[in-house]
């Protein structure tokens, strides 16, 4: 987001519009996020042609911080905000209109798409993949619970209760060892956390808003876990659950952001009431929204 910075420390050439048109003898190369119209062609091939009711696409975004203000304490600041909002995973899921100015990652997918074929839902990655997980019945069956989206590179932790969340953390992938990380969810867990010592330590931060204690010790597991680096808690002494929501780690995210489309599009609730039904387990309420 800091132009300035790129042209410093890249050497990129920034050129404007005209001047770009002007330009001979190079290769133009368009880059986003999400390319509908190339998706679309590519379902066409195969005889599929999509007439969403909805379109919904999430995407890490850290979220464009003033020069003056660290971009782990403005990612972390935002994530505060929205909590204390709603309490709910869903208010990091926007409708396109909706989407706030600094989350430029989210608005540049929403521009990515002149003439969407449909309402579009926007969201951010983790709390998605954690929603989704939520599907799985094991998981389900225990009303309070430590879920953990272990990304690429940022691990994100929820400490859910029955109506909302009641603490988060967020760090560093690449950071924390899986020791680390363990020491890190007890202390979210009893609720000892502070967001300086994540802070401090390379991370984004945490917050406790209930401070009623979790113990990872009782219930059918102790910590539930999802997410591409989900390896490192593999082997973990917090008897780690692999939430599978419909048999597929793959697919939380993209449950995750039907729910939250059901949230934001009323018109598609009982769709996709009746899509998640049909492939969640019997004994998984549908909304697990927290």
């Amino acid at each position: 987001d800091d132009l300035d910075w790129v042209v410093r420390e890249l050497g990129v050439v920034l050129v404007s519009e005209e001047e770009a048109a002007r330009l001979t003898g190079v290769h133009r190369l368009e880059m986003k996020d999400f390319d509908y119209l190339a998706l679309q062609r590519a379902f066409e091939l195969f005889g599929v042609t999509l007439r969403p009711s909805a379109v919904a696409v999430a995407v890490f975004d850290h979220g464009a911080a003033p020069p003056d203000v660290s971009d782990r304490t403005f990612r972390f600041d935002y994530l505060e905000q929205r909590l204390r909002q709603t309490g709910r995973l869903t208010a990091f899921a926007y409708r396109a209109a909706e989407i706030p100015p600094f989350l430029t990652r989210l608005r540049a997918v929403a521009a990515s798409g002149a003439g969407w074929p449909a309402p579009l839902v926007v969201m951010d990655t983790a709390p998605a993949a954690i929603l989704g997980a939520g599907l799985d019945p094991v998981v389900a069956s225990r009303p309070r619970r430590m879920m953990v989206n272990v990304g690429n590179f940022h691990a994100l932790a929820f400490r859910l209760g029955p109506d909302s969340v009641e603490a988060v953390f967020e760090h560093h992938t690449g950071e924390l060892t899986s020791e680390r990380l363990e020491a890190y969810l007890v202390s979210l867990a009893d609720g000892t956390i502070t967001r300086d010592e994540v802070f401090a330590d390379m991370g984004h931060g945490a917050l406790v808003f209930d401070p009623t204690p979790l113990s990872l010790d009782e219930g059918p597991f102790g910590i539930a876990v999802t997410g591409p680096r989900r390896d490192k808690l593999a082997r973990s002494r917090l008897r780690p659950y692999f939430a599978v929501p419909a048999g597929d780690m793959m697919s939380a995210g993209c449950f995750g952001l039907l729910l939250a489309t059901a949230d934001l599009i009323p018109e598609t609730r009982e769709a996709i009431r009746a899509a998640v039904e049909g492939r969640a387990a019997a004994n998984a309420p549908w909304d697990v929204d927290a």
